[in-house]
């Protein structure tokens, strides 16, 4: 059974920490529950979003830079 991590507040997603770096996580990448998996931009705040969960990225459901709800689904863990 899967696991989605969800947006905490409204605002843009994006998942690099900067521009032209690396994306936080990938589809298979492992996760704990502590791991950042994204920032969502709001009024100029950017706020990281954790895992919350341990096992490994099955799908990214947001494009970069998209804007979100909240609780919308970003991601979708496989528990080990």
């Amino acid at each position: 059974m899967s696991v989605d991590i969800r947006s905490p507040l409204p605002g843009v997603f994006y998942r690099r920490p900067s521009p032209g770096s690396e994306p936080f996580v990938d589809v298979g990448s492992a996760v704990e529950p502590g791991t950042v998996v994204a920032i969502v931009e709001v009024m100029k705040q950017f706020f990281e979003v954790p895992a919350g969960t341990e096992g490994k990225i099955a799908t990214v459901a947001v494009a970069d830079a998209e804007m979100v709800d909240a609780g919308q689904v970003l991601f979708t863990v496989l528990p080990w």
